[in-house]
């Protein structure tokens, strides 16, 4: 056995189920298989990697060591085939997107595949980053496009064409005094928004292109925010202050996802803060033909999530 993506995937079975019986099982081999698989890697490497004297099992610190290098093997191997995608298939047209984790989620579902069922030639790769990161990488040529949101803060020197928006809610659990049961949206300016800000919030990392907007409101009302936690997640954020942790300033996008728990939203005015999407290039670079086309595609959706 010598492909690390399976062997990784033999190893999580086992430290889940800890008992090489039942993970034999779930992975549909035998479990005299199993154990001598495990045994000859042991053997060849010279230590022990699961320490099964006790349930559950666990990996040795030489277990650590050599998951890692599993896990390096099978991303190199990933990377590989894409930066060899050009020359393995000629025929078809590459392009590179940045995006942020949590817009993709939302976005790209929205807007690739009717375009790859329209472009069978064109083959997509992603690289999931900070905005910061992705404008870096998009001024330095590792990248063809971004998909961002809020093109106020985007970088000199790149190009970006808008489509689409949605609103910005205050996130208000149970756990607030400025709960409202019985309701779910509240009316605009039903609260005092500068007190509001002064209570406890849940917040993404400065990285993130909402917290750059949050910022702004902040310092607007010349409030000092009081953070109770950060996370490079808007997804987490929002849970996080569903559950009470806080309160916090998230969009229908990633409201819509969440569980049906009693919450209040109180809408920001927009002309404090609101979401517009957008597809960026570097200026004056001339664009593949795949990349127009995606910016085509792009242009002609309807992007605007609401929470009713």
């Amino acid at each position: 056995m010598n492909d690390p993506e399976t062997l990784l995937h033999y190893i999580n079975v086992l430290l889940k189920e800890s008992n090489f019986t039942q993970a034999a099982h779930e992975l549909y081999i035998s479990q005299p298989y199993l154990t001598q698989l495990i045994k000859r890697i042991e053997k060849k490497l010279g230590v022990q990697i699961i320490n099964r004297k006790r349930t559950p099992f666990s990996l040795t610190k030489a277990g650590t060591i050599y998951y890692k290098y599993l896990e390096n093997i099978v991303y190199n191997d990933q990377k590989l085939t894409q930066q060899l995608i050009p020359f393995v298939h000629p025929d078809k047209e590459v392009i590179r997107i940045g995006i942020l984790e949590s817009l993709g989620t939302f976005l790209l579902p929205e807007l690739l595949p009717h375009f790859l069922r329209e472009n069978p030639d064109i083959k997509i790769q992603l690289v999931e980053s900070f905005p910061r990161k992705s404008e870096a990488h998009l001024l330095n040529k590792q990248i063809d496009c971004y998909i961002g949101q809020t093109p106020e803060t985007v970088t000199e020197g790149i190009d970006f064409y808008i489509n689409g928006g949605e609103k910005y809610f205050v996130v208000i659990s149970p756990a607030s005094k400025y709960f409202q049961r019985g309701r779910f949206i509240l009316q605009p300016g039903e609260y005092d928004l500068k007190k509001v800000l002064q209570e406890p919030f849940v917040l993404s990392t400065s990285e993130s292109a909402i917290r750059h907007q949050i910022n702004g409101i902040f310092q607007k009302f010349h409030v000092k925010p009081n953070i109770v936690l950060e996370s490079n997640s808007i997804i987490t954020v929002t849970n996080l202050a569903i559950q009470g942790l806080g309160l916090t300033i998230s969009s229908a996008s990633i409201i819509k996802r969440m569980a049906q728990t009693p919450i209040n939203l109180l809408p920001l005015d927009p002309k404090l803060m609101q979401i517009k999407y957008f597809i960026a290039v570097k200026h004056g670079r001339k664009l593949p033909p795949a990349v127009t086309k995606l910016i085509k595609a792009f242009k002609q959706l309807k992007i605007k999530p609401d929470i009713k």
